[in-house]
C-alpha cells in the first residue's frame, strides 16, 4: 500500500551539521561591503578583522581580559595549536564522547606522546566531571557534534584549578551558555551556529592561558601555523586581527553579516532561544514515536544543535542500511539535505538545530520523517 507523503514541505531543507544553513535573511548582495582583492594587512583588512573579533566578545560575553584571534584550519586548526603549543607542561586529561574528542585524544597520545589519563563515554553519555583532575590539564568537546551530547553546564570544574582547561566549544558557541571563568582556552568555527563559511577557526585564550603561552616553551618544534609566541612573549598582533595567513576577506563580511544579523535577533539569549526551540520540535516528536528516541540518554545532557536520533523499531533488519535509507529518501525528495549519522556515530540521523534554522522549516520536517520511516519499513518486506 502507498503511503502518503505529507503536502508541506520545509521552505530550507538545509540542516547539515556543518558547514550549517546560513543566516535565514542571507543574501549574495549583503556580501557586496566585502574587502575583495584588498590585503588583509591593510586597514580596511585591519578594521574588518578586529570588528569580527570584537563583535564575538561583545555578543558571548567574553571577558575584557581574554584574548580572542582568527586561526587557520578551522575549529580543528585552532583545537591543534591549543594542544600542540600548551600541553606537556603537566600531565593531561583526555575527555571524549564522541568523533572529534576522540581524534584529539589520539594526537595528544600517539602523536604528542604526552603523558594524559583519558576519559570516555559513550555515544549518547557523557564523562562524569566530578571524577576528573583540573589539577592537569583537561582537554574537551562541550557538544559533541556527532553524538548530540552536551556538557550541561561547567558547575564541576573548580575556580582554583591549577591545570588548563581547553575546549573544543564548536557547535555549542552561539546556541549554549558558556562559562568563560571555567574555560582557559575556547575555539570554535564560523561555520556552525553563525552558518558562516569554513576554514576560519576562532582561539580565545584566558589570562591563565597566556601565562602558560609565555612561561612553557614545547619540547617538540612548532610549525609556522601554531606559533602563538615569539622571544616568549605572546604575538599580540594576531589577537587584534593580524592573523597568522591569508583568511577569505569574503568569510569574514559573511561573519560580520552573520553577528549582525545575530543581534537583530536580540544577541545570545536570542540565538539560544532559537536554538532550543528547534530542538524541542525533535525532542517532542521522539516522545510521541515509540520507534525513534534521542541518541542522549539523559535529556539534561541533549544538545539543542546538532541533535542525534535512532530508530529502535523492532522490526528494522539492518539499523545502518535503514538508517542510511531514510536519509536517501528524505534527501531525494529535497525535504532534507545532509541529515545522516556522522560515519562514525550509531546509525540514526543527525539534524542541525542551531539558530539559523527556522523553527517551522523542523516542523515540516517531522511530518516527512515519519512518512520515510513507515516507506522504508514497508519496503523490508
Amino acid at each position: 500500500m502507498a503511503i502518503n507523503a505529507p503536502a508541506s514541505r520545509p521552505a530550507n531543507p538545509r540542516f547539515s551539521s556543518g558547514p550549517c544553513a546560513k543566516i535565514p535573511t542571507f543574501e549574495l548582495s549583503k556580501l557586496s561591503d566585502a574587502a575583495l582583492g584588498r590585503s588583509h594587512r591593510a586597514a580596511i583588512g585591519k578594521e574588518k578583522l578586529l570588528a569580527a573579533i570584537e563583535e564575538t566578545r561583545d555578543l558571548l560575553g567574553i571577558p575584557a581580559d581574554y584574548k580572542i584571534g582568527i586561526v587557520p584550519a578551522s575549529d580543528t586548526g585552532a583545537v591543534e595549536m591549543a594542544m600542540w603549543s600548551m600541553l606537556g607542561a603537566r600531565k593531561a586529561t583526555m575527555v571524549a564522547w564522541e568523533s572529534f574528542g576522540a581524534g584529539w585524544v589520539t594526537d595528544v597520545v600517539k602523536q604528542l606522546k604526552i603523558d594524559a589519563e583519558v576519559k570516555e563515554a559513550g555515544y549518547g553519555e557523557i564523562v562524569d566531571f566530578t571524577t576528573l583532575d583540573f589539577d592537569t590539564d583537561v582537554v574537551f568537546t562541550w557538544n559533541g557534534t556527532t553524538s548530540g551530547v552536551r556538557l550541561p553546564n561547567g558547575d564541576a570544574i573548580p575556580s582554583d584549578r591549577a591545570g588548563l582547561t581547553i575546549c573544543d566549544a564548536t557547535s555549542a558557541a552561539f546556541a549554549q551558555d558558556l562559562p568563560w571563568e571555567k574555560l582557559d582556552v575556547t575555539t570554535f568555527s564560523w561555520q556552525k551556529v553563525m552558518g558562516g563559511e569554513a576554514a576560519h577557526g576562532m582561539l580565545i585564550l584566558s589570562p591563565r592561558a597566556v601565562e602558560r603561552l609565555e612561561s612553557y616553551t614545547p619540547a617538540w618544534p612548532l610549525p609556522k601555523i601554531f606559533r602563538l609566541t615569539k622571544g616568549g612573549k605572546l604575538i599580540d598582533g594576531i589577537f587584534r586581527g593580524e592573523t597568522i595567513n591569508t583568511p577569505s576577506m569574503l568569510a569574514v563580511e559573511d561573519y560580520l553579516v552573520a553577528l549582525d544579523w545575530a543581534r537583530s535577533t536580540g544577541g545570545l539569549s536570542g540565538l539560544m532561544a532559537r536554538a532550543d526551540a528547534n530542538a524541542k520540535v525533535i525532542w517532542d516528536f521522539c516522545d510521541s514515536h515509540d520507534w525513534i528516541a534521542n541518541l542522549a540518554v539523559d535529556p539534561a545532557t541533549r544538545s539543542n544543535t546538532s541533535v542525534c536520533v535512532k530508530f529502535t523499531d523492532d522490526r528494522i533488519n539492518d539499523g545502518a542500511a535503514f538508517a542510511k535509507a531514510v536519509a536517501k529518501r528524505l534527501e531525494k525528495e529535497g525535504v532534507a539535505l545532509d541529515v545522516g549519522a556522522y560515519r562514525d556515530a550509531p546509525a540514526g540521523l543527525r539534524i542541525w538545530c542551531g539558530a539559523t534554522v527556522e523553527t517551522s522549516d523542523l516542523e515540516a520536517l517531522m511530518p516527512w520523517i515519519d512518512w520515510a520511516f513507515e516507506t522504508e519499513i514497508a519496503a523490508q518486506g
